[in-house]
């Protein structure tokens, strides 16, 4: 199996097969992601290159592959007919196969429409990630996220709609102390009209090589401290009405917060409360990321 650039994948496809699909990022212009700032340029493999990983990975595991990921960075941009192609080569070669799922973005999603999102479902892509990051436009257009607060929501109903499962990443703090409260606010009115399956807590640590690290040091981004992000996560939590699974899957939060919304809406915020509580010093230092 071949592999280019770095290989990111979601915790929770920690026991995938991960077959490339695609190379780098479309975008690549986040403030705040080091992942593919130097290379390699974005690209798609050929079906042909990827059909025989999938190949080598069934000759090599057979029929114990359960899930399936295709990174890179954001595969749903590749050509629809390609990605439904690879999707029903892999259910082929893996008969117990539950899911294949992917990165996507809004705006690619936004540009497949409901119809080729259908098609996908129907070639077996189960579940696809996206970034939503912040609901607030003003944090968008600051970190250079390349999409709008109503351009993510359209992208998130239209793939419910079609039926493929979502889940959407929340970055707290990523509106630093200026944006903090509209930044909750309107992620949660965001996250409300799209209603994922999934709502994932990240919370924001500076990287290496990235243009958000730069404003930190020039003082034009004041990062939030354990207090503020948790009192940030807690106005995101009151605001929050749509049915769907919180979950703080990453090692970049102060609190592992999981539950059911909004059945368990209080007991979050009861941890949430218990946790300020505590003295700051209690939790992680603000570090520099590397990767």
């Amino acid at each position: 199996m071949h592999y280019e650039g770095p290989i990111y994948r979601p915790p929770s496809e920690a026991d995938s097969l991960l077959i490339q699909a695609t190379v780098g990022c479309p975008h690549n212009k986040c403030t705040f992601c080091m992942i593919y700032k130097k290379g390699p340029p974005y690209r798609v493999r050929t079906v042909k290159a990827i059909c025989a990983d999938i190949d080598a990975a069934r000759d090599a595991y057979g029929e114990t592959v359960r899930t399936l990921f295709f990174p890179s960075g954001n595969t749903i941009a590749m050509p629809t007919p390609d990605l439904a192609a690879i999707c029903r080569h892999a259910r082929a070669a893996f008969p117990r196969l539950e899911r294949i799922t992917v990165y996507g973005s809004s705006p690619y999603i936004a540009r497949k429409g409901l119809d080729d999102l259908r098609v996908l479902r129907e070639a077996g892509l189960k579940r696809i990630h996206v970034g939503l990051e912040s609901g607030d436009d003003a944090v968008l257009q600051r970190v250079k996220k390349g999409t709008t607060a109503a351009e993510q929501i359209a992208a998130g109903q239209m793939v419910k709609a079609a039926g493929i499962e979502l889940s959407e990443y929340v970055l707290l703090g990523l509106g630093g102390t200026d944006r903090s409260v509209a930044h909750a606010r309107q992620t949660a009115d965001a996250l409300n009209a799209i209603a994922p399956d999934f709502i994932r807590l990240r919370t924001l640590v500076p990287k290496i090589n990235t243009l958000l690290l730069h404003q930190i040091k020039k003082g034009r981004f004041q990062l939030l401290t354990p207090h503020e992000i948790l009192m940030e996560t807690r106005q995101l939590l009151e605001r929050l009405q749509c049915p769907s699974r919180l979950a703080s899957d990453h090692y970049s939060n102060y609190l592992d917060l999981n539950g059911r919304l909004p059945d368990d809406r209080d007991r979050l915020l009861g941890e949430i409360d218990r946790a300020l509580a505590r003295d700051e010093s209690d939790f992680r230092p603000m570090f520099i990321g590397t990767q």
